[in-house]
């Protein structure tokens, strides 16, 4: 089982888990071809430098011309801009705030505040994989759900701000693809330095860890080692609330890689870096099942349309349900009712627990932790005669006891080719069984 750990101890951004994951071995080239393929005005500089006496790899975006900064610095150059600009030319009006989420003293520019929608977009017909643009797009949504929670607003309405801008949008979609290219079975995550004091962005002073960070942490542990500064960005929470299935200390495994991604700041009290380690699970963890601990929510609904409890499971999978499930049952009164069953990862419960009362008539959710053991997983791929399909791989004291294709591979080719999905079912297992297994001889 292939393991990639996060080491946050100087937090966490965009441009830090670039950095890493470079520094592990992904391709710069690779990432310079996945901002192209986006098809907007940004490039990527990778370079080389030391942060406090560790070396490590920086990737600045640049769009527009301009170099991304850490926003109270931005905020910070573009306030001096603005006022300068109103000295010399005499204005006395709110002529150069910002607009819709534009940056200060700049014109409004669709690249500076997108909404979900438009996004998502951009991400569809970008030539990149299946699985990266997934990923994408689920780190944008748990963007947009905090957001959205923090102003009392539905995601569509959100209109992004700095998350929202080309560098941002270069951040996720580049981490998603890097993410790809890595082959990972499971993201672990340590503690997290959140920082502290305040930052100004576009929505005025407030405190660190921001709102929106602060909600898409929910369920992970966060401390702050006493600096006055955001350790932690929106952008990377999210990208930690997506991919990281797990919380805890250094994992036993074998060390195959490990990348350190550089922040923009020099701190003379830590070095300000990123840490990936990326390696295989021991051999004498593997041999094991895995535990970890799940939340279950459930609930009772005996007034709901059918319908309307299978559109509920579908939202719930979109949003990162680890499973979903209903069962009919005899309520109260003899009335026929439904049992929901959710389970969840910590961080994703409250996000879950919301779309629930949201999406149904039920006036309460009940909530419990359980702890779970889990088989090794891993993934592989086989090629059949239509295309690619990730096999599920699940193994118990070093033993594979299952595989299975994965799903949404095989009906995205069932549709694509108009052949029966049991067919690519069957050809998909047979491929991997071909493999494994050495033909015998007459």
């Amino acid at each position: 089982m292939r393991i990639a750990y996060l080491d946050c101890f100087s937090g966490v951004s965009g441009d830090m888990f670039l950095g890493a994951i470079v520094d592990a071995g992904v391709s710069p080239t690779l990432l310079a071809q996945t901002v192209t393929a986006l098809n907007i005005d940004a490039r990527l500089e990778v370079s080389r430098v030391v942060r406090n006496g560790i070396a490590a790899t920086k990737v600045d975006v640049f769009s527009h011309g301009e170099r991304d900064l850490p926003r109270e610095v931005y905020w910070k150059q573009n306030d001096a801009g603005v006022q300068k600009h109103h000295i010399e030319h005499g204005h006395d009006d709110n002529s150069g705030a910002q607009a819709h989420g534009s940056p200060a003293g700049k014109t409004a520019n669709p690249s500076h505040g997108r909404h979900l929608k438009e996004i998502r977009e951009i991400i569809d017909v970008a030539k990149i994989g299946e699985s990266a643009k997934k990923t994408a797009v689920s780190i944008f949504e748990a963007l947009g759900h905090a957001e959205a929670k923090i102003h009392n607003t539905s995601i569509d309405k959100v209109h992004f701000h700095e998350v929202g801008a080309v560098d941002a949008m270069v951040d996720i979609v580049c981490a998603s693809v890097g993410v790809e290219a890595l082959q990972v079975d499971e993201w672990i995550c340590s503690p997290l330095n959140v920082g502290g004091g305040t930052v100004k962005c576009a929505h005025g002073t407030l405190p660190v860890p921001a709102p929106a960070t602060m909600e898409l942490l929910k369920g992970a542990p966060v401390y702050s080692s006493g600096l006055n500064l955001e350790l932690v960005t929106p952008t990377g929470a999210a990208i930690v609330n997506t991919l990281v299935t797990r919380f805890a200390s250094f994992p036993a495994l074998k060390i195959e890689k490990m990348g350190y991604g550089a922040g923009t700041r020099d701190f003379p009290e830590q070095p300000n870096v990123l840490r990936l380690t990326v390696g295989e699970a021991d051999a004498q963890s593997d041999s094991k099942t895995l535990q970890d601990t799940v939340v279950v929510l459930e609930a009772n609904l005996d007034d709901l349309s059918p319908q309307v409890v299978g559109y509920t499971l579908e939202k719930l999978f979109e949003e990162g349900a680890l499973d979903a499930f209903s069962v009919p049952v005899q309520m109260k009164k003899n009335r026929p009712g439904t049992l929901l069953t959710v389970l969840s990862t910590p961080q994703h419960a409250s996000r879950l627990t919301q779309l629930i009362f949201q999406e149904t008539s039920t006036l309460g959710v009940r909530r419990r932790e359980e702890r779970r053991q889990t088989l090794a997983r891993r993934f592989e791929s086989v090629e059949t005669q239509w295309g690619e399909v990730r096999m599920k791989i699940s193994s118990m004291n070093g033993t594979i006891s299952n595989y299975t294709p994965e799903y949404e591979d095989c009906r995205r080719i069932a549709v694509q080719y108009h052949v029966p999905l049991k067919k690519v079912l069957q050809e998909a297992v047979q491929m991997y069984v071909a493999r494994r297994v050495q033909p015998c001889e007459d």
